[in-house]
């Protein structure tokens, strides 16, 4: 009944120190760290995590976003767990997968990481379209 945990950042010049330590403090001795987006399925340390996890231990994460940005991978990991008798614990919501209600906040605080996801989409979209704009009405010289 191990704490296995896993901390992520997107880019290579973030850092994942104040995640480990964190990890760390609540007593995970085995920790998987990755550099690598959350909209990425394909993690290869996330893998490994949970593929090191066994009947009774529990996955910890500082926050619900470093797992995954979507819903129904979130969801997909969760069950993962569950059906293998693994349990699911994040830091800064915490959340009980083993009760209905603490289902149910998994479910709710997922789709608030897919809504902010598809925020910075649009945002970006937005702004590149802004982009291209001014830079076709610049006047070109004659």
């Amino acid at each position: 009944m191990a704490l296995i945990g896993y901390a992520r950042v997107s880019t290579d010049d973030q850092t994942t120190a104040a995640q480990m330590d964190v990890l760390r403090a609540v007593g995970c001795a085995t920790i998987f760290e990755e550099k690598a987006s959350g909209a990425s399925r394909a993690r290869p340390e996330l893998a490994r995590t949970l593929a090191r996890l066994s009947r009774g231990d529990t996955l910890v994460i500082w926050k619900l976003d470093r797992l995954g940005r979507s819903l129904s991978h979130l969801l997909e990991v969760i069950e993962d767990l569950r059906g293998r008798g693994c349990h699911f614990r994040c830091l800064t919501s915490p959340i009980d997968t083993a009760s209905p209600h603490g289902t149910l906040v998994l479910q709710m605080l997922g789709a608030v990481a897919e809504y902010e996801r598809s925020l910075i989409r649009e945002r970006t979209r937005a702004g590149l379209a802004a982009a291209r704009a001014r830079a076709g009405s610049v006047a070109t010289p004659s």
